[in-house]
């Protein structure tokens, strides 16, 4: 089994394209990492740059003990599952599976044991015989997974493999995506756009956007304490709620209310504050604060209701709250609480988030 290494990786195409910038962080054996980012943020770069389908401008890229920066793909003993599958339509699922391990030169009978192997752990044992076209889209997308499987390589690349399946296959596909690769002992590379694909599937995620490093954590740390505001926003569904808002003294000033700072910082005029919907509540006479807000829309989740509440005496501010379906609130007007142990505070200008000793709330 081998580590991967990314060390101060750099990849500029023009001295405005620079889809990786100075990218280092490592993935170990049995670690599952998840590049997630919007389109443009350098991902499915970082995966080439990796795979050695694109060389770097700078930095290093480690397999083990091996630099293979400069070797050429065939010789880093990776194995990459793509988007559209790959698959080679004239031959069957074994020959599909057998194919890179064909280009090794390795036996007939060792070819057969290890596609035995991975096509019972995978199901395809009946499909062996056909060919890519009579299979589903799930289907097709096992078989790419035990392509790569077969050949027991020391890094997988997979790249967005599941976002050609409909909503109901990919949740399947991706309990059986996380299911093999628990079961394997090798670094795992994964990109997506899909948060939800990133939270359930991964042990740390890489947070891009414009090239840069935003946060790399297990996914339970970046949704509880996300190192800035692109991340704040960006994860989590329904987005949080980041409001900009005005400070007085050791208060910020939201609608008719007053909200506490955290304790020991010197606030600017303005502040970001952020809290996530399913973390706003209902207030209850005992709340020390609240506010005040009119319900301007409301959506219906089924187990739950999402509402948008425009604020009083604010101007166009609008929190969002997610609310169990049967709690009652049909008021047109509501009262809402936030938590203070659920209140991220973000540096206006900088984006940053406050410091972690600074999260006391002032009584």
């Amino acid at each position: 089994m081998a580590k991967l290494e990314l060390i101060h990786l750099n990849k500029t195409y023009t001295p405005k394209v620079i889809p990786v910038k100075d990218l280092s962080l490592s993935v170990n054996d049995g670690e599952f990492l998840t590049l997630l980012g919007p389109s443009g943020c350098g991902k499915s770069t970082t995966l080439r740059l990796i795979a050695g389908l694109e060389q770097p401008t700078r930095g290093a890229i480690r397999i083990g003990e091996q630099d293979v920066t400069h070797k050429s793909p065939g010789d880093r003993n990776i194995a990459m599952v793509f988007q559209s599958y790959a698959l080679y339509p004239h031959m069957s699922v074994y020959d599909n599976m057998a194919s890179g391990l064909k280009l090794r030169k390795m036996s007939s009978e060792d070819i057969r044991q290890r596609i035995e192997e991975v096509s019972h752990f995978l199901g395809l044992d009946p499909l062996m015989q056909r060919k890519p076209g009579q299979l589903s889209g799930g289907q097709r997308q096992r078989v790419a997974l035990g392509r790569a499987l077969v050949r027991q390589p020391d890094v997988f690349l997979l790249d967005e493999p599941l976002s050609n399946l409909d909503a109901l296959l990919r949740e399947q596909v991706r309990a059986e995506l996380k299911e093999i690769f628990e079961a394997q002992n090798t670094p795992v590379v994964y990109v997506t756009h899909d948060q939800t694909e990133a939270m359930t599937l991964s042990s740390k995620v890489a947070v891009l956007n414009n090239g840069d490093l935003q946060q790399l954590d297990p996914p339970r740390r970046i949704y509880t304490h996300p190192a800035n505001r692109f991340v704040a926003g960006f994860i989590g569904s329904p987005q949080m709620n980041l409001l900009e808002l005005t400070c007085e003294e050791k208060f910020t000033i939201l609608g008719d209310s007053r909200i506490p700072l955290p304790k020991g910082f010197v606030p600017p005029p303005e502040i970001t504050l952020g809290i996530r919907p399913e973390h706003v509540r209902l207030a209850n006479p005992e709340d020390t604060y609240s506010i005040q807000g009119r319900v301007v829309l409301m959506e219906n989740l089924g187990m739950s209701d999402l509402l948008s509440v425009r604020v009083k005496g604010a101007n166009n501010i609008t929190v969002r709250t997610l609310l169990p379906a049967d709690q009652p609130w049909r008021e047109e007007e509501i009262a809402l609480a936030f938590p203070p142990e659920s209140i991220h505070w973000f540096h206006r200008q900088t984006g940053d988030r406050l410091p972690a000793d600074t999260l006391q709330v002032v009584r």
